[in-house]
C-alpha cells in the first residue's frame, strides 16, 4: 500500500508522530527542511538568515536540531530559538530580522499525538500557494542522506525584545485580576512576564495545568475551545473574584476569554472577542487614521466586524480561512495598513507591525486592557456587548461539525442546495466557482438574516459549518438575542440533518 506524503494545509504540516511520509518525524522534517531550503535558494536567498523555533511537544527538540542544523549545512545563517517557545515569537523574529524565512515544530492545539512543521517566509508571514506547492515539490526531491552541521542556540535577546513590544500595547493604567490557564503549553512564563510588564500583576494560575506536559494530562484535548478544557479556569476565575480568564492554547498564538456575568463565568466565543478587540482598537484611531486602517476577518467568521469597521470609516476585508490568507489582507489597498485580524477559532492579531499572525499573548494584554478602560467607564465586557448589539443588531453565531464523507457531502450540496433553511428562503454562493486566490471549496447560504457557511476540514474526515443569525438594531437587546437564539438552535438542527449522511452510510 503506498503511502501518500503530507502537504502544506492551513497551517503547514500536521500528522501523527510515527514512521512514515505520511507522518511526523526526523526523517518528513528533514525532507521538509531541505526543501525550504531549495526554494529559497531558488529564489537567489540562498546564505540569508533563517529562525528556528519549537514548543514543548514531543519530539519537538529532535525535529528542531534537525532542521536547524539542515540549514546551516545548507549555507544559511540560523538563529536558533534556545528553549521552547510561543509559536509568535518566531513570527516576530523573522519579522523583526528581516529573515527569509522561519520554522516553528508545533501542532499548537491538535492530540498530544501530533507534531507540525509551521513555515514563514518574508515578512513572518505564513506561506500561501504556490510556495507551499513549491516546497512539496522538491521534497519529492530531498536526497536519502541530507547533510547536518551543529548549530549553537542563540540566547534570550529575541524572546526579550519579543515580550517589551507585547509588554508595550496597553492604553490604560491600572491593575486587574487575571486567572490564566497555559493549557500544558509554553506560553505561561512568557505570558506572566509580558502582562507584567503592562503593569498587570494580581495573576492567578491553573497550577496544574502551568507547566509544559506533552501529554496534556487535565485536558481530553489541548484547546480551549473544546467542552470541558476550560473548567478549571473558570472555575479559578470565580473563586478568586477574577476580573477576567485567559486561556492560551499549547504554542499560545490562540486565546480565550472567559467574562463573569450575572449567571456566572462564561467563555466568550471567538466572534464575541473578536468584535470586541476589533471595536476597541478602531474607535480609539482618529478619523484620518481611521481611514488608512484595514481591519479583516474570515469567510467562516462574524459579519459584524465589516459594520463597525463602516462605522468608523475603516477598511474591512474578508479573507479565506488561515492567517496566512488574513496577515495578507491589507496588500490590495493602498495607503491602508492592516491593524487588526481575527478568525472565529479564537485567533486573534492585534499588533501587525509586530506579529503578522495570530499572538494570543498580545491579544491577552489587548483585552485586559479594554477591560480596564470599560471599567474606568462605570461598565463590564457584556454591557460593551449589549452595547455593540443595540447599535448594530444582535448576531450571535454557532457552529455544526459532522464527521462524514465531505467530499460526497459538499458534492450533494452543489447538486441540490437547499432553497430553505429553517423556514427562511436562501440563496447560494459556491466560492469554488471564483477566480484567483478567494476560491476555494465553500457554499455561503444567505438568507433574511441568516448566513451559513459550509466547508469541507482540512485535517479531518468531516464537514464543518459556521451560522450566524442576525436582526435589525433595537431598544431590546435582550428579546431580540433571544430570538436569534432560538432561531440559531432551530438552524442548527436543519443543517446537522443536511450534512448528516444517508441512512445505512457514513
Amino acid at each position: 500500500m503506498t503511502t501518500t506524503p503530507l502537504t502544506f494545509g492551513t497551517a503547514g504540516l500536521r500528522g501523527p508522530m510515527r514512521e512514515g511520509l505520511d507522518a511526523m518525524n526526523v526523517t518528513t522534517v528533514s525532507r521538509a527542511t531541505w526543501a525550504v531550503a531549495k526554494v529559497l535558494k531558488d529564489r537567489c536567498l540562498g546564505g540569508s538568515t533563517v529562525v528556528v523555533g519549537r514548543d514543548a511537544r514531543h519530539h519537538s527538540d529532535e525535529f528542531a536540531v534537525a532542521t536547524a542544523e539542515i540549514f546551516a549545512a545548507e549555507g544559511f545563517s540560523v538563529i536558533f530559538l534556545p528553549h521552547p517557545t510561543p509559536t509568535p515569537v518566531v513570527a516576530y523574529a523573522v519579522r523583526q530580522l528581516s529573515a527569509v524565512a522561519g520554522v516553528q515544530i508545533t501542532a499548537s492545539h491538535n492530540p498530544p499525538a501530533d507534531n507540525g512543521y509551521k513555515v514563514y517566509f518574508d515578512g513572518g508571514i505564513q506561506i500561501v500557494p504556490p510556495t507551499d506547492r513549491d516546497i512539496e515539490l522538491a521534497m519529492r526531491e530531498a536526497p536519502t542522506d541530507i547533510a547536518r552541521q551543529p548549530v549553537t542556540p542563540t540566547d534570550e535577546m529575541l524572546i526579550e525584545r519579543y515580550a517589551r513590544q507585547a509588554g508595550s500595547l496597553r492604553r490604560t493604567e491600572g491593575d486587574l485580576r487575571v486567572a490564566l490557564t497555559a493549557m500544558h503549553g509554553v506560553g505561561g512564563t512568557l505570558a506572566i512576564d509580558v502582562l507584567n510588564r503592562a503593569g498587570i500583576t494580581d495573576i492567578h494560575t491553573v497550577a496544574s495545568q502551568f507547566e509544559p506536559d506533552p501529554d496534556f494530562p487535565t485536558v481530553a484535548f489541548p484547546n480551549p475551545e473544546e467542552p470541558g478544557a476550560t473548567d478549571l479556569l473558570l472555575t479559578l476565575a470565580a473563586e478568586n473574584d477574577a476580573d477576567v480568564a485567559i486561556a492560551l492554547d499549547p504554542d499560545a498564538d490562540r486565546c480565550a476569554v472567559g467574562i463573569p456575568t450575572a449567571h456566572g463565568w462564561r467563555l466568550l466565543s471567538g466572534n464575541e472577542t473578536g468584535w470586541l478587540l476589533g471595536d476597541y482598537l478602531v474607535s480609539n484611531l482618529a478619523p484620518e487614521d481611521a481611514e488608512k486602517t484595514v481591519v479583516a476577518s474570515s469567510i467562516v467568521s462574524s459579519q459584524l466586524l465589516a459594520a463597525i469597521a463602516a462605522n468608523y470609516g475603516a477598511h474591512h476585508v474578508e479573507t479565506l480561512t488561515g492567517f496566512k490568507w488574513l496577515a495578507r489582507a491589507d496588500q490590495d489597498i493602498p495607503g491602508a495598513t492592516l491593524r487588526y485580524a481575527y478568525e472565529e477559532a479564537i485567533g486573534h492579531c492585534v499588533d501587525p507591525g509586530a506579529v503578522r499572525d495570530k499572538d494570543g499573548i498580545s491579544a491577552a494584554v489587548v483585552f485586559c486592557d479594554l477591560v480596564v478602560a470599560l471599567r474606568n467607564q462605570g461598565q463590564t465586557v457584556q454591557d460593551r456587548l449589549d452595547a455593540l448589539a443595540a447599535k448594530y443588531g444582535a448576531h450571535l453565531t454557532g457552529a455544526v461539525s459532522v464527521h462524514t464523507d465531505a467530499d460526497a457531502v459538499m458534492a450533494r450540496l452543489r447538486a441540490e442546495p437547499p432553497t430553505q433553511i429553517a423556514g427562511i428562503s436562501v440563496s447560494v454562493d459556491d466560492l469554488d466557482q471564483l477566480r484567483g486566490q478567494r476560491r476555494t471549496d465553500a457554499l455561503i447560504f444567505t438568507g433574511e438574516g441568516l448566513r451559513v457557511a459550509v466547508r469541507p476540514s482540512g485535517t479531518e474526515p468531516k464537514v464543518k459549518c459556521y451560522i450566524e443569525v442576525s436582526r435589525q438594531p433595537t431598544a431590546d437587546v435582550a428579546a431580540s438575542s433571544t430570538a436569534a437564539g432560538s432561531e440559531l438552535r432551530a438552524v442548527a438542527d436543519v443543517v446537522a440533518t443536511l450534512l448528516a449522511p444517508p441512512a445505512g452510510k457514513s
